[in-house]
């Protein structure tokens, strides 16, 4: 990713915010549909974590940490790899929608990513998170009523 037009996606889902909250800040829950092998997550500023994906023979350790959480309505992480140069921000927010809540998801890259690399390159981050959002997240909030506590 390029330090250029920051990717949005948006997706409506017919559940309330509290829902949809949980599903994005709840480990147990994340692992359903975001990242299984993340081993924690605890939706407060400054929280740190990190996990391992492997893509065409490549490790990609993610690295985030958590710079903003306002229950209900957004979260922050400051996004980035182990060993490879790249910075971003990824915000989750949340608005009251007609039909439920609207989830906006904004990834913004402060410092470019490496481009000779196909998994940093702008079509795979939208790709990545259309799919993340639009297709994962959706089936899990539509297939899981109710969200166990």
């Amino acid at each position: 990713m390029k330090n250029t037009e920051p990717v949005v996606v948006q997706q409506t889902f017919h559940r309330p915010p509290a829902d949809v909250w949980k599903a994005i800040t709840d480990a147990n829950l994340m692992k359903q549909w975001f990242f299984e092998n993340m081993e924690e997550f605890v939706p407060e500023k400054d929280f740190e974590t990190q996990f391992n994906v492997v893509s065409n023979n490549r490790d990609f350790l993610h690295l985030w940490k958590l710079t903003e959480v306002v229950p209900l309505k957004r979260i922050v992480y400051n996004w980035k790899y182990k060993g490879y140069d790249g910075n971003s921000y990824v915000s989750f927010e949340l608005f009251d929608h007609k039909e439920g809540t609207l989830l906006k998801l904004t990834h913004t890259v402060t410092k470019n990513f490496p481009q000779d690399i196909e998994e940093f390159r702008r079509e795979s981050c939208v790709a990545g998170w259309e799919y993340f959002i639009q297709n994962r997240l959706k089936s899990f909030l539509t297939k899981s009523l109710p969200l166990p506590d």
